[in-house]
């Protein structure tokens, strides 16, 4: 069972339940400046709210960021989201402190650096606008249009929400079979969610955008922190990072939505004002 931390006292730093946990927090404290903090953004940084376009970071998530940056090799915020809507949803532009911060937006299609304020990326994979062109139809076919929501990624992908509908699980359940077929017809494949099911082009999730990143800057140690089953990806990539000698610290922000999560997590924080404690405290901790 992993530990949960306590944001009630701020000179606590919890203590992993596992072995492989203790030792990542370990390497995170004695060589800050090799660390790789890897962070989701909904649902870890920023609380989930009904409307994903009014999501927001925690308001204590920016500056514990811009106090924990300098003193670690990077900090890369790992999302769905394209790169410039989540520096947006965030705060994190112009920001002193964060200099060391990237996000890799579209599960790391585009990447945004704080150094140059730009956003790089490959052209979109074609499917994906002929598959949002369809969806309109596809969910009045299957009678669940009502309270659903579409999200528009940018051109990179698209997400059905059901979180709003009079019943989001019954929806989510009769919609992913049909998304499915549909995204396969498009070659695209289908990402579950909480209440979303989002579609993409293949070869695209957190653990390859982490572990890309990683490998990119030479980390001696790993911190990911996620809350949904799109972090389970970048779990995995941490556990590989382990397995070659590079120690690594799984967070779980607190869902109770996501079992898969809490189970393979080292720590389980309160949601994302437990992740904002824990990232300030390391930067208390950190010389």
């Amino acid at each position: 069972m992993a530990s949960h931390t306590d944001s009630t006292d701020p000179s606590t730093l919890p203590t992993p339940a596992t072995q492989a946990g203790r030792e990542g927090l370990e390497a995170l404290l004695s060589h800050p400046g090799k660390a790789l903090i890897g962070l989701d953004f909904d649902g870890t940084l920023a609380p989930i709210v009904p409307d994903p376009e009014q999501a927001r970071a925690h308001p204590g998530a920016v500056p514990a960021l811009a106090a924990l940056a300098p003193k670690v090799a990077a900090v890369a915020v790992v999302t769905g989201r394209p790169a410039g809507v989540a520096v947006r949803n965030g705060g994190f532009a112009g920001v002193p402190g964060l200099e060391h911060l990237v996000v890799l937006g579209h599960y790391g299609a585009e990447r945004w650096d704080a150094v140059t304020g730009t956003v790089t990326a490959p052209a979109p994979h074609p499917g994906v606008a002929t598959a949002r062109a369809e969806l309109p139809g596809l969910l009045d076919r299957f009678g669940a249009w009502q309270g659903t929501w579409i999200e528009e990624k940018g051109g990179r992908a698209v997400a059905v929400h059901t979180r709003r509908a009079a019943d989001p699980q019954a929806a989510f359940e009769a919609l992913r079979e049909p998304l499915t077929d549909l995204a396969t017809r498009h070659g695209l494949v289908v990402e579950p969610g909480r209440m979303v099911l989002e579609l993409r082009p293949p070869g695209m999730d957190k653990g390859v955008a982490l572990l890309e990143y990683a490998r990119e800057i030479g980390a001696g140690s790993v911190l990911y922190a996620g809350d949904d089953l799109g972090d389970l990806a970048a779990f995995t990539a941490v556990d590989k990072l382990r397995a070659t000698g590079t120690p690594g610290l799984l967070v779980c922000s607190g869902s109770e939505e996501v079992t898969e999560l809490r189970e393979r997590a080292d720590l389980i924080t309160d949601g994302p004002s437990g992740v904002v404690h824990l990232l300030r405290t390391l930067a208390d901790r950190m010389p």
